[in-house]
């Protein structure tokens, strides 16, 4: 059986700087993606042209950077990860080719043996956040599997992560007794949910 080796991450986007280059809809997709997760991220986009809706979704984000024209070399610099989203595969391979000679990670989209990451669909509720992946195989089973997820989370998950926290910062004793503890917490909150919801199957 083929293994997954992606090593998943959390990244602090407010802190780099991110190149998108492309304005279609497939530019929408992506930077849409990245400010719902990320409010503050700071991402220029590089493209001749500027889908309007894409111009429009960015109107409450003034750290978004719009260059309306086509890609030039300096885009990179000091540039930390890099989105690529245009429909011209041969310009991508070339920009690919220089962000690994300068080590600066890429995506490029559809395209996953190019990428250096993939963008996985998440499932947010408070600050509960899941990042789904299928190794860039199904963009499609990813999305059912985050429409699960959203489903079956509670959506007071977090009064529950809240409760938590101030639980683990009153126990007593080291680590692993802290971990016991909260194993125990979180095991009956899980049995009280599936208590409620054979009862309610049966009712």
């Amino acid at each position: 059986m083929a293994q997954n080796d992606l090593f998943p991450i959390f990244l602090k986007l407010n802190t780099l700087d991110v190149l998108l280059v492309g304005g279609g809809n497939v530019g929408l997709e992506k930077i849409s993606a990245m400010l719902q997760n990320s409010p503050e991220a700071q991402i220029t986009v590089v493209a001749p042209m500027i889908l309007p809706a894409l111009r429009d979704y960015i109107t409450n984000y003034p750290q978004v950077q719009i260059i309306e024209r086509g890609f030039e070399i300096h885009d990179l610099n000091n540039k930390d990860l890099v989105i690529l989203a245009t429909d011209n595969p041969e310009l991508h391979a070339e920009i690919k080719v220089i962000t690994k000679q300068r080590r600066i990670l890429c995506n490029v989209a559809d395209t996953p043996h190019l990428c250096d990451f993939y963008l996985g669909s998440i499932v947010q509720k408070g600050d509960l956040k899941i990042a789904i992946s299928t190794n860039g195989k199904s963009p499609t089973m990813a999305k059912r599997i985050r429409e699960f997820l959203d489903d079956i989370i509670p959506d007071n998950i977090q009064n529950l992560l809240d409760n938590l926290r101030e639980i683990r910062k009153s126990i007593q004793g080291d680590f692993q007794e802290k971990i016991r503890v909260l194993n125990e917490v979180t095991a009956s909150m899980v049995e009280k949910k599936n208590s409620v919801r054979e009862n309610q199957n049966n009712a």
